[in-house]
């Protein structure tokens, strides 16, 4: 049914007679658009934000599988903003009247150009302006959210940044959850085993560009005395100056990791079957590097 107001692929706001089988409130008009890439191909899972003119957020959400989304508002002048990863962000205005359809047609996204690369050379991470922080299930409803305060890094910059480098080592102790009793176990034989594993470490054998500034960082990471392969879903977001005027790069990267995999298998149930801890942890790791010396 939204065929034939998505057919248009002007950006000019466009006036849609009665919404038929949408009804709306009293008031309330319905904007939606369909964004799409250069070559007219949906973009899934793309951000939008409707503000109001004094800025506030009326309304966010994400694209549909076919790069479209619809929301209801009240009648009125409203903002839109576009975004998603790898392309330059749209931004338009329209105006909603009472019980119609404000179509902005086929948004068409354009590809942002790539952030320059760090220069080739060694390079080392930041501990006082980057973070290893980690997410848990716990007991089937809320997150534990955690992170380690002592680690160190290395990163060697190739003149290929497909055949760059790099080496992290975690401090298993370090481990800070906020919460002591909670800390003391995970450091425990059940969990970490500190003193016989005092650190978690990553080697890096392989970067692989995924398109725009993201990348594949692929790797053998070393935790619990089990060393298994992991790939850190990485988004590069450019160089940038200290305070000092010094050169520094920073990326954002994810991972998930599965406790079996690491023999960290210590596992309690509650009385209706439901594990205390869940048998995977999210890993969010914020990083900058500086050059080295």
């Amino acid at each position: 049914m939204f065929g034939r107001w998505l057919g248009d692929r002007t950006n000019r706001v466009q006036q849609a007679g009665p919404l038929g089988a949408v009804r709306t409130p009293p008031g309330a008009g319905v904007l939606g658009c369909r964004v799409v890439d250069p070559v007219n191909q949906p973009v899934t899972g793309a951000e939008f934000t409707v503000s109001a003119p004094t800025g506030r957020k009326v309304v966010a959400g994400g694209t549909d599988p076919y790069g479209s989304f619809l929301t209801m508002v009240p009648a009125g002048e409203y903002r839109l903003a576009v975004s998603a990863e790898g392309y330059a962000p749209y931004r338009a205005t329209a105006r909603v009247a009472e019980g119609t359809l404000a179509s902005l047609g086929d948004v068409t996204l354009q590809l942002a150009p790539p952030h320059e690369p760090p220069a080739p050379g060694d390079w080392e991470v930041d501990p006082a302006h980057s973070s290893i922080a980690f997410t848990a299930r716990h007991i089937g409803l809320a997150r534990v959210h955690g992170r380690f305060e002592s680690f160190a890094g290395a990163v060697r910059i190739a003149e290929r940044i497909e055949r760059s480098a790099m080496h992290v080592v975690i401090d298993a102790a370090s481990i800070d959850t906020g919460v002591r009793m909670r800390d003391d176990h995970l450091r425990s034989g059940d969990f970490l085993d500190v003193r016989r594993f005092p650190t978690l470490e990553f080697y890096s054998d392989r970067f692989t560009h995924k398109g725009g500034n993201r990348w594949a960082v692929t790797g053998a990471l070393s935790l619990h005395g089990v060393t298994r392969t992991v790939t850190l879903d990485t988004e590069y977001l450019g160089l940038g100056s200290g305070i000092e005027g010094e050169t520094r790069a920073a990326c954002r990267a994810t991972t998930e990791l599965h406790r079996d995999d690491f023999t960290v298998s210590w596992q309690s149930m509650l009385a209706r079957g439901i594990a205390v801890v869940g048998p995977s942890i999210r890993v969010d790791l914020d990083v900058q590097i500086v050059p080295k010396g």
